[in-house]
């Protein structure tokens, strides 16, 4: 393999020597520029594998640069250098383009770790795993998955329930730098609020009863990977301050620990909540969403993806290993159905027709559609129905939906109906409900 070369652009001779060395000691070739017009020249002669930038130059800035750089050279991956608190400068370069940012004093363990990964992109995959779909919406979601996965900047992806945020968070780990390093999915909804600093930070032994031996926290366990935290608006405002500075400093410290573990791990968090509304009502810190809100992809729901319900349903049934076909009514009715559990919807209703189906051809019948919301040309009440049915289909509707947004977490979703544990139960078996 041939000698990797790096373009070093500050205006300072020691950091320059700094870097130089640094980069020497990892085999790697380095060429050195003191202002933006430099960069650009040397960019357009040679062809270097990553680039490090002071932010403040001579004749410019590295915001500049990193701008110029995603058009005329976007395959060369890009890192600034800014000065320690500069926060905002760091986000704003992320945002334009830029792979990552080191913050001066040089930490050369984070810099070896940021070479690292920048020398990683171009050997990551295309993509291990396809998001399915042929709607300008889907493709668009490809195209800004194939965007970002190239860059360490924290990513939020947003949709409703069911839509698939974890299939695209995987799809971003693995067509990334660090594909080959662990991903580590956390429901920040399902671990109780006690729990939530040994689950994240780890523990050390004798650290609180019951804490028998070491534990390796969550955030440790994404080292060299990536940290998909799931459905972050439930995490409460004590554990978004923390998870802040973990964000920040990049580091962890263990319950009973008396230091701090640097940690080398990509935030990418998601939900079906609207954050900024949850910001402006207090009850999500705006820091913490600015920091995990650098990039934001949104997953279309499934309603808004035209015919691509049809790819996904046969995608789903040749998984399912069956050689059931849909007839052209259940076809037409899959397209003009609504899902508001989306996917996931989708999924639990040809695995149900699947099973239930006798014939080989699954009709809509076979489909069991929930009822259409109610418009004013197509009542969902009608005169003629028994009342204690329609009250039974709404409590039905209602259970379903609950499990759904929640992962069939049945505390979870009885928190969110209202309901004890107990009674929920109690309505799943009434009403016949397979959770």
């Amino acid at each position: 393999m041939s000698q990797a070369t790096a373009l070093v652009i500050d205006d300072e001779p020691d950091i320059c020597e700094l870097l130089t060395l640094t980069l020497g000691r990892m085999d790697i070739n380095t060429v050195s520029a003191a202002d933006v017009g430099s960069a650009k020249a040397l960019l357009g002669e040679q062809v270097f594998d990553l680039c490090l930038t002071d932010m403040r130059l001579p004749d410019g800035d590295g915001l500049e640069l990193v701008e110029w750089m995603q058009v005329n050279v976007p395959e060369v991956p890009v890192a600034v250098i800014t000065a320690h608190g500069n926060v905002e400068t760091a986000v704003q370069a992320l945002k334009l383009g830029a792979f990552d940012f080191i913050t001066k004093p040089l930490d050369l363990n984070h810099l070896r770790n940021i070479i690292e990964n920048a020398l990683k992109v171009d050997a990551a995959s295309d993509g291990k795993s396809q998001l399915l779909g042929d709607s300008s919406a889907m493709h668009e979601l490809r195209d800004m998955v194939d965007r970002v996965a190239r860059s360490q900047a924290p990513v939020h992806i947003s949709g409703e329930s069911g839509t698939g945020k974890e299939l695209v968070a995987r799809l971003i780990h693995d067509s990334g730098p660090r594909g080959d390093g662990p991903f580590v999915p956390v429901n920040c909804g399902a671990i109780p609020a006690e729990l939530m600093e040994s689950e994240f930070f780890g523990h050390r032994k004798g650290s609180f009863t019951g804490a028998v031996s070491d534990k390796t926290g969550l955030i440790q366990s994404a080292d060299g990977g990536t940290l998909f935290l799931d459905e972050i608006a439930d995490l409460p405002l004590s554990m978004q301050v923390k998870l802040l500075r973990v964000i920040q400093e990049k580091t962890v410290r263990p319950v009973g620990a008396s230091g701090e573990q640097t940690v080398n791990a990509r935030i990418l968090s998601a939900t079906h909540k609207n954050l900024s509304d949850m910001v402006a009502a207090g009850e999500f810190r705006e820091d913490l969403y600015y920091r995990i809100n650098v990039i934001e992809l949104h997953v279309p729901a499934l309603r808004d993806r035209g015919d691509d319900v049809l790819l996904l349903a046969e995608h789903i049934m040749k998984r399912l290993s069956t050689s059931a076909t849909l007839d052209m009514g259940a076809r037409n009715a899959l397209v003009s159905y609504d899902f508001p559990g989306n996917v996931r919807e989708l999924e639990n209703m040809l695995e149900r027709a699947v099973t239930l189906c006798s014939s080989g051809t699954i009709s809509e019948a076979d489909l069991h559609m929930r009822t259409q919301a109610p418009t004013e040309s197509n009542p969902a009440l009608s005169t003629n129905t028994n009342l204690g049915d329609q009250v039974e289909d709404v409590q039905r509707q209602a259970i379903v939906e609950a499990l759904e947004k929640t992962r069939y977490n049945k505390t979870a979703a009885a928190k969110l109906l209202g309901l004890s544990f107990r009674q929920l139960r109690y309505r799943i078996k009434k009403l016949d409900i397979d959770a």
